[in-house]
């Protein structure tokens, strides 16, 4: 008899981050089954917006985004296309993808901005928990061609194309491929505190960090 086709998750599925975080926090997860139904613009200006609010170096604020929204779909597929064939399968149903770029030297004397990637790091990372609030899926990808995105969309080389996102409401599991659909239905796994937050040598796990 052919095994039944997982399309969903049970409470053992998930992880169980602390009581100490925000639900909304607790609640991110990557997904990669997106629904066809469109994000609306008001909401999607939401989520950049409060990108745009993010904190930054000297509130340089180096980061970009170039816009792709299926309703544009020249401009969806020049995105799309940039991407590498193993996110194709599942991030082309996506309603919006978005590149995310950062200017790596500080716009007022041309300097090297070392912070410039963490800072558009923060943005995104807002941006995506504006999404879970509005009840949007987000996937992050790195697996993307740099070179063929700077030329497609003319991006200046003091700028540096870092990751493209991609956006819009959870969908049916049962459209990713197998290996993809195991993937998110996988239990999610994170470091224990002991692991990384440490105090007074490197190495030392702070007390408070101890399980």
């Amino acid at each position: 008899m052919a095994s039944k086709v997982l399309t969903s998750r049970t409470p053992a599925d998930e992880a169980s981050p602390s009581p100490e975080i925000h639900p909304l926090l607790a609640q991110r997860r990557t997904q990669r089954a997106f629904s066809s139904k469109l994000v609306e613009p008001a909401i999607l200006r939401s989520l950049l917006e409060a990108a745009r609010w993010a904190p930054s170096s000297m509130n340089e604020q180096p980061w970009s985004f170039m816009l792709a929204r299926r309703q544009n779909q020249l401009e969806f597929e020049r995105l799309r296309d940039c991407l590498m064939d193993f996110n194709l399968p599942w991030a082309q149903h996506a309603p919006v993808l978005l590149l995310a770029v950062a200017r790596s030297n500080f716009s007022a004397n041309g300097e090297r901005n070392r912070h410039a990637f963490y800072d558009l790091g923060q943005a995104v990372a807002a941006l995506t928990y504006q999404a879970i609030a509005s009840s949007l899926s987000v996937c992050q990808m790195a697996g993307f061609d740099v070179q063929k995105a700077r030329s497609v969309f003319s991006i200046p080389a003091d700028h540096e194309p870092v990751v493209v996102v991609a956006i819009g409401y959870h969908g049916d599991l049962a459209i990713l491929p197998e290996k993809t659909r195991q993937k998110e239905l996988a239990p999610r796994k994170r470091n224990s505190l002991d692991r990384f937050v440490f105090e007074g040598k490197w190495g030392q796990p702070a007390r408070l960090a101890e399980p």
